[in-house]
């Protein structure tokens, strides 16, 4: 359907409202139906919720869904499967794969996480030590530790990268798997953070058995399908759709505005580059976005993402300072267990505390400026002396 209109893509999205009314839909039906009219994510391919229709029509079958006050799937909740796992597996996967996965993944009945950060291995995620072994049976034996995963406490599937030859450098020698979190072998723990929740996990891996039919990609080149997730992931953070005003500075300003008591020239200043700071990360977000509708996304993510981490900290740090005493207050210290990060539902404090992790999550700042620094300016990389030696005689 690569000639689709705009006019035949609300037609068919009429029709898919007219046939199973929102009003009396239950909503996994309706989203199931969605996904079966190629409704879902229209540049993805016939059968696999699309239509192979340009990407930027989306919008418009959106639009259509959004007035007829349609379910949703809650891209929120599944947003790592949804930006991050379905991109590899419409790339990498197997015609079998993509039937298994893809449907499930986009109607929300089965949420994913990521099992690639590693304690041992930091910044340097390609110094990976979990290890995954054949057998004759054609089954993986994986044995390691993941840490910082996201969603691991309800997820059922993992998207897994392990070393399964340790023979050669660090970037070669590793495999890209499908895990069943509900496998024997799997084991998930609370990690508590700063701000009292713990929405993040460790996973420890022991003797856990992954068909060969779980694998993307080919045996060894797992760094390569990784680099579809991780420039995907860092769109999914830094490329999210926001209105002008929106977000964290929205929140800073109705404060400026409804408290004048608090306002000084010298916050004033500050407000104001903040404001304009970002505005210009809104409106590189949009370029980015219409890069996407064109292909797959490249470097420019690591920017955006890298600037939404420095603003939300910048915004957040104003926001206690120009609350003083009230900002240091802080509402709820027990420990939950969330799905999301309510960024805007809880005090200036919180907003503090969990803004910290932003420049960690999806990829630390300082790695993100050295892929702006290479693959975007062209400057020289940097001086890499454990390039070419195996990773089984690096220091562990």
């Amino acid at each position: 359907m690569s000639t689709a209109s705009i006019e035949e893509l609300r037609s068919r999205t009429r029709a898919l409202l007219s046939e199973h009314d929102p009003a009396t839909t239950d909503p996994l039906d309706f989203l199931r139906a969605r996904f079966d009219a190629g409704l879902a994510w229209v540049h993805f391919p016939v059968g696999l919720g699309g239509l192979g229709a340009p990407r930027a029509l989306q919008a418009a079958v959106d639009a259509e869904l959004a007035a007829a006050d349609a379910p949703d799937n809650d891209p929120r909740r599944i947003g790592i499967g949804l930006g991050m796992a379905a991109p590899t597996i419409l790339r990498y996967g197997t015609a079998a794969q993509q039937a298994r996965w893809l449907r499930p993944l986009w109607t929300g009945e089965e949420v994913w996480c990521q099992l690639f950060s590693e304690p041992g291995a930091g910044s340097d995620l390609a110094a990976l030590a979990t290890r995954a072994v054949p057998s004759a049976e054609g089954v993986w034996t994986v044995d390691g530790q993941k840490v910082w995963t996201s969603s691991a406490h309800t997820a059922r599937w993992a998207i897994l990268i392990a070393r399964t030859d340790p023979a050669l450098p660090k970037h070669q020698g590793i495999t890209y798997f499908v895990c069943d979190m509900t496998d024997p072998g799997v084991e998930v723990r609370p990690l508590r953070q700063i701000t009292g929740e713990a929405e993040f996990n460790e996973v420890f891996l022991t003797g856990v058995r992954i068909p060969d039919s779980h694998r993307l990609g080919a045996v060894g080149e797992g760094w390569q399908v990784a680099q579809t997730t991780l420039n995907n992931e860092r769109v999914s953070i830094g490329g999210q759709r926001t209105p002008r005003e929106g977000g964290l500075v929205g929140i800073v300003s109705d404060t400026w505005r409804s408290r004048p008591e608090l306002r000084t020239p010298e916050l004033h200043q500050r407000l104001l580059k903040h404001w304009v700071d970002a505005e210009v990360l809104r409106l590189t977000g949009e370029r980015l976005r219409q890069q996407l509708t064109v292909g797959q996304p490249g470097p420019e993510g690591a920017g955006t993402k890298l600037g939404f981490a420095r603003l939300a900290q910048e915004l957040t740090g104003f926001e206690v300072e120009l609350l003083a005493e009230e900002g240091l207050s802080y509402d709820d210290w027990t420990m939950v267990r969330p799905e999301l990060v309510d960024f805007n539902g809880r005090e200036a404090g919180y907003r503090y505390l969990r803004a910290k992790g932003n420049s960690i999550e999806g990829g630390t700042s300082e790695i993100l400026r050295n892929i702006i620094a290479e693959r975007v300016l062209g400057l020289p990389a940097e001086p890499r002396t454990d390039k070419d030696v195996p990773w089984k005689d690096l220091a562990q």
